[in-house]
């Protein structure tokens, strides 16, 4: 409440300012034009100088104040502020001239145009004074005083130069800006900001020794993911503290300041081309479409639903075992969105058929996207009959309840781990992806979407590694050898989405994720991320292949029938029909053995008679071991499994 009257009391003072600066500007005007001498004035001038004065005064107070130049900070005046109030005092100065010369006032045109020169210096140059002598104090402290902080900037462009400036003002940072490091040649020698450009992006492990460097922040928004990631592996190799601004879009949204710089994350090192999807047919697809997600309250499942919720579903049911998570979802999509989206939680398992068939019958969705499912492929492998109950019977109960009550699409999260499987886990999504294709008569249309590891996912090695970090390690890696592919939790909702909106009956779809990580590079990159080093500082122990792990994973099954779709980056693999009889055939056997509780080598045994490619981890892996000792040999690299 005390704010406004506060506000008027500084607005009036300027008022005053401007009212004596335009006096001290009149008069001042009228003796350097004579000389410094006052009897010289010929009365004439300064009798009509006096008669005008209030009506200069007053016409630039009305419009100074209507061109809001009393709203400005003056300890945070900008080169565009300066110009701006530079136009608006000319603007004033020619209306008050030409109302006064209207109404008779007869001043020389030098006095005139003096006066001008010293309005602009009292009246620009008094709003800079505290902005200037701010400037001077930083410089003066930041020449001789010790700092917490000493930054390299990354990046001498428009996003560098307001980090740089931001730096350099700051009153509450205890930092110094020491250099700044652009890959363009033409910026080298000169400064940003009081900061030396001393070079490329190759100098930056020799500035980091030489300048002391404590913080290296990356000011690079336009730049790709590739251009990204090379720039931040460099600067991860220095040891020092690595952050990093927003995109390009952020960029855009004027979100370019120190509270939006962020610590580098692992995604940015891996430096992954962001997959670009057809959001107008996503759109399409889903406005005003009643859309059901399993799985609604997990890593893959609840990004599902915040993709779905923003294309104005006509409702959303969300449906998971796990309330904890089913809960987080619903409150958080109700934050968001409010009464603008129907949306509804069940809880429920998807291995009581009828009470999927309840729900099914209650809601009536168009469309159902199915990714309620075990995957530890470890605790599978201890637990087979479960993975054969939540993830195949499941999967059978949704698939026959979406073909009963009419549901248009469906579409199923798989794996690329259910390609040529080696553990319990694939074998069973490699079952679902089976009794999709055997419905290929159906009203319903069936897909499944595959795709590799997904970045932040529950249960995947990113927060293993670094929990690990965070308890002081070590970081343990299965096998120091072993790649997998990544991608992130947003990439992997909209691929489902595109592909569902593309999808026919009994289709596949893969995503090209670009070249395969290499997990041990991965969890030193982690460590360099956290201020370690690795192998000094944190230990990394191999601790050996988890059973049914493989040493690396497919994406495709060797098929002459993968084919491009409209975007560049997802394929699909249409696959032979599978006899749907022989998929009964099936489920009434595993029923049989999951009900008789036969042992779990047994189930395992029975599973991989099923399922034509499902192979002993022992025989890939050392088909695999064989291949590279082979590449290793004839002194070539071990390729990296490709996309068959």
């Amino acid at each position: 409440m005390q704010k406004k009257p506060t506000l008027i009391l500084k607005m009036l003072l300027i008022m005053v300012y401007d009212a004596i600066s335009i006096l001290i500007a009149g008069g001042l005007a009228l003796l350097v034009r004579f000389d410094f001498s006052f009897d010289s004035i010929p009365e004439t001038y300064l009798n009509g100088w006096f008669k005008f004065l209030p009506l200069q005064i007053g016409v630039t107070i009305v419009l100074f104040f209507l061109l809001h130049m009393y709203h400005f900070v003056w300890r945070n005046v900008s080169a565009h502020d300066v110009f701006y109030m530079v136009l608006c005092t000319a603007f004033a100065f020619t209306q008050v001239t030409v109302a006064s010369v209207y109404l008779g006032d007869k001043q020389p045109k030098s006095v005139i145009f003096i006066q001008f020169v010293f309005e602009l210096i009292l009246l620009v140059g008094g709003r800079c004074v505290l902005r200037f002598w701010e400037a001077v104090k930083q410089l003066m402290r930041r020449s001789h005083g010790d700092f917490d902080q000493r930054i390299l900037v990354v990046g001498a462009g428009e996003a560098g130069r307001i980090l740089a400036r931001e730096l350099l003002m700051s009153s509450q940072l205890n930092a110094k800006l020491c250099c700044v490091v652009d890959d363009n040649e033409s910026k080298w020698g000169k400064y940003l900001e009081s900061a030396p450009i001393i070079g490329g992006r190759d100098v930056i492990p020799a500035a980091v020794r030489n300048e002391g460097i404590t913080q290296i922040i990356v000011a690079i928004p336009s730049a790709t993911p590739q251009q990204r990631s090379e720039i931040l592996n460099i600067c991860n190799m220095t040891g020092v503290r690595t952050r990093t601004l927003p995109g390009v879009y952020q960029f855009v949204n004027g979100e370019t300041s120190l509270s939006n710089v962020r610590d580098v994350q692992v995604e940015d090192l891996l430096g992954r081309t962001p997959v670009h999807l057809n959001t107008e047919v996503i759109d399409r697809f889903l406005r005003g479409k009643t859309v059901l997600v399993t799985g609604g309250g997990g890593s893959i499942g609840s990004e599902l639903c915040r993709q779905i919720a923003m294309r104005s579903p006509k409702s959303l049911i969300i449906v998971d075992i796990y309330e904890n998570n089913a809960y987080d979802i619903q409150q958080e999509l109700r934050r968001t969105y409010g009464d603008k989206l129907d949306l509804n939680v069940v809880i429920a398992s998807v291995r009581d058929k009828a009470r999927i068939y309840d729900i099914f019958e209650h809601y009536r969705p168009d469309l159902v996207f199915h990714a309620a499912a075990h995957k530890h492929v470890p605790l599978m492998e201890e637990s087979p009959a479960e993975a054969i109950k939540n993830n195949i019977f499941g999967t059978y109960h949704v698939v026959r309840a979406a073909e009963k009550f009419g549901v248009k699409k469906f579409v199923m999260i798989s794996t690329d781990k259910a390609v040529n499987p080696t553990n319990v886990m694939g074998a069973t999504k490699r079952f679902c992806e089976m009794v999709l294709q055997s419905r290929f008569d159906s009203p319903t249309e069936y897909c499944a979407v595959r795709f590799g590891n997904v970045l932040g996912s529950n249960g995947s090695v990113v927060p293993l590694f670094k929990r690990q970090i965070e308890e002081g390690g070590p970081v343990t890696v299965t096998d120091k050898r072993i790649i997998r592919y990544f991608m992130t939790i947003p990439e992997a909702a909209q691929l489902v989405l595109e592909a569902g909106a593309m999808a026919k009956q009994s289709q596949i779809f893969v995503l090209d994720m670009g070249e395969p990580v290499r997990i041990l590079d991965l969890a030193e990159k982690l460590i360099r991320l956290s201020g370690y080093e690795p192998y000094r500082d944190i230990e990394i122990r191999e601790v050996g292949l988890r059973p049914g792990e493989k040493l690396y994973e497919e994406l495709l099954m060797s098929s002459e029938t993968l084919i491009k779709t409209d975007n560049e980056k997802i394929f699909v693999e249409q696959q032979q029909r599978i006899d749907p009889e022989q998929i009964m055939v099936d489920l009434t056997e595993l029923d049989r053995a999951v009900t008789d509780e036969i042992p779990d080598a047994q189930l395992i045994s029975t599973l991989r008679g099923m399922i034509p490619t499902y192979h002993a981890p022992e025989e890939v892996n050392r088909a695999a071991e064989k291949k590279m000792k082979e590449h290793e040999a004839s002194g070539e690299a071990a390729p990296a499994p490709a996309m068959a």
